[in-house]
Order: C-alpha cells, then sequence, then structure tokens
C-alpha cells in the first residue's frame, strides 16, 4: 500500500479541501482509505460529509503524575525540578495545575520517598466510518488541554493499516506545522504533497516543512492554491521548485466555490464538476510517480 501524506505548513491553505477532492479522484480507480491525522482539528471527515463517526472510542496515549501526599515529606524536589512549570505548591505539598502536566517523569525520578506515580489518561478519542465515496475515513480528536497529539497520530495511523483490508493507497491528511503530530504523520510514507498558498507566511512555512520532509529523504511535490491571489508570489514558488527539482503538480485557482463546498459538506470536486480534470490530473500524476496500476 503506498502511502501519501498531504501537509502544509501554514494552516488555512486548503489542504483538507485538496484532500479531499483527491481522495474521490482517486477511488474512482484505486482502492484507498483516508486518515485525518490532523488530531488537534480533525475535520477532514466533515469535509467529505461524515457528520459523525461510528465505533467510537476512548484513547489513552498519555500520562499525568499522580501524588500520594501520605508519603510526601514537602522536600519541593518535584516542584523545583518540573520543566513544564505543572505543579503548584500549596500548603506545603504539591498539586498538579490543570493541564500542565506533559507526563514527562521528571517528578516521579526525583522524588525521593516514591509518593508520584503516573498514571494513563484518557486524552482522545478515535473512530471510523464509511464515506459516501466508498472509502473509509479514520479520524481522532484531541481532548481540549490534553498533549500527546504525535502518538494520537501514530494510533490513527496503526488503526488506518488494520482497516485498510487491500487498499493501494493512503491518504493521510496532516496537521498545519513542523511539530510531533506532523512528523508523524510523515515518517515511513511513500510521498508528500506540500500545500501552499502564495503569501510571505505561505511559502516560509512550506519551506520549513519541506526542510523537515527532507530529513526523512521522501520525495514530494507541490501544490499551489489560490495561485492567482498573488502571481508575483506564485512565480517565487515556482522557481523556488525550479531550482529544487520539485514538481508543480497542479495549480489551483481562487474560488469561492471552495468555501460553499464546505459548508454543504461536499469535496469541491462533487460539489463543481468543473475541477474534476484538475483532481483526476494530479491523481493521474501521483500514481505515475508511485507506479501505480489502474484497476
Amino acid at each position: 500500500m503506498k502511502k501519501i501524506t498531504i501537509l502544509s505548513g501554514k494552516g488555512g491553505v486548503g489542504k483538507s479541501s485538496v484532500t479531499a477532492s483527491l481522495a474521490v479522484a482517486l477511488s474512482k480507480n484505486h482502492k484507498i482509505i483516508t486518515a485525518d491525522c490532523d488530531v488537534d482539528a480533525s475535520n477532514l471527515a466533515l469535509v467529505l460529509g461524515v457528520k459523525d463517526l461510528k465505533n467510537k472510542k476512548q484513547l489513552s496515549t498519555n500520562q499525568i503524575a499522580e501524588f500520594d501526599l501520605r508519603k510526601c515529606t514537602s522536600c519541593k524536589k518535584c516542584f523545583q525540578e518540573c520543566n513544564f512549570n505543572a505543579i503548584e505548591w500549596k500548603d506545603d505539598k504539591p498539586e498538579l495545575k490543570q493541564f500542565g502536566c506533559e507526563g514527562c517523569g521528571v517528578c516521579e525520578l526525583v522524588c525521593p520517598e516514591d509518593a508520584i506515580r503516573l498514571i494513563n489518561i484518557q486524552n482522545a478519542e478515535i473512530g471510523y466510518a464509511q464515506t459516501r465515496y466508498g472509502f473509509l475515513i479514520i479520524s481522532a480528536q484531541l481532548g481540549i488541554g490534553q498533549s500527546g497529539s504525535g502518538k494520537v497520530v501514530t494510533a490513527v495511523r496503526k488503526l488506518a493499516e488494520e482497516k485498510a483490508k487491500g487498499a493501494e493507497i493512503m491518504l493521510i491528511d496532516a496537521a498545519a506545522g513542523i511539530g510531533c503530530p506532523v512528523i508523524a504523520s510523515v515518517a515511513g510514507t511513500d510521498y508528500v504533497i506540500a500545500v501552499t498558498e502564495p503569501t510571505p507566511s505561505g511559502i516560509s512555512d512550506m519551506k520549513r516543512a519541506l526542510s523537515m520532509v527532507d530529513h526523512f529523504r521522501i520525495p514530494y511535490g507541490i501544490v499551489i492554491n489560490k495561485f492567482d491571489i498573488n502571481k508575483e508570489k506564485t512565480k517565487e514558488i515556482e522557481e523556488f521548485g525550479k531550482e529544487r527539482g520539485i514538481e508543480i503538480i497542479a495549480r489551483i485557482p481562487y474560488d469561492k466555490g471552495f468555501m460553499d463546498a464546505l459548508v454543504n459538506l461536499t469535496p469541491i470536486i462533487v460539489y463543481n464538476k468543473k475541477y474534476e480534470g484538475l483532481f483526476y490530473g494530479i491523481a493521474d500524476k501521483l500514481k505515475q510517480i508511485l507506479s501505480l496500476t489502474q484497476r
């Protein structure tokens, strides 16, 4: 199974919209599965018209500190050594701040009285559903204020692998940025599509994201969304690609119809048939790059 990650660096450039329409295009001739790995703000299911995931379950990928105050001698070592400032000192005893603990375990290590232990917490919810387009979507949502997004992404990918059942392609919708969830989305994949827009921040964040992809030695291409809002910046992206030998896979025009499609929970390729050629064209390029044969 070929794994393709779609990332952006910068948020709000249309990454999930591109992923949804590309999924529909690829599913016409290939068995695919989609994984929404933007676990802090998962919305790919909505773009595909799935309002509620089925088979949901709680997920535990993180731990927090728990204090046994009967053993505590108020030495303050845990309070002093916590790099995340997650411990308050009240009435001469430690108390954990809400949403503060990262589960690093330093406090447990430095406590001389064995008064601290790490306990598992339920920090996310994961599930899957069948889309109206004939393929599954796997998705998870990190709890408000919870940490451990990278591990949740790993859980999403693992479940997607289990549910793939002969799928030829896995499309992974990554989070914005270059943090742990993005790294977990990119590692071990076959190809990366960087969706960007012709703005200073769009270009800068794309370059940072691609530098991270370079670390994993994964090939990639660029999709320029809203290419016609700033043709000078679009040319800058194209020149960057030419200098680095990066293929510009597609140029998508600015169109308010994309927002209308989102409001109607429908991929633009279905909402407006004029985009069929564009996204089928991207699908064809990917099939050539990844040496996929049509069913």
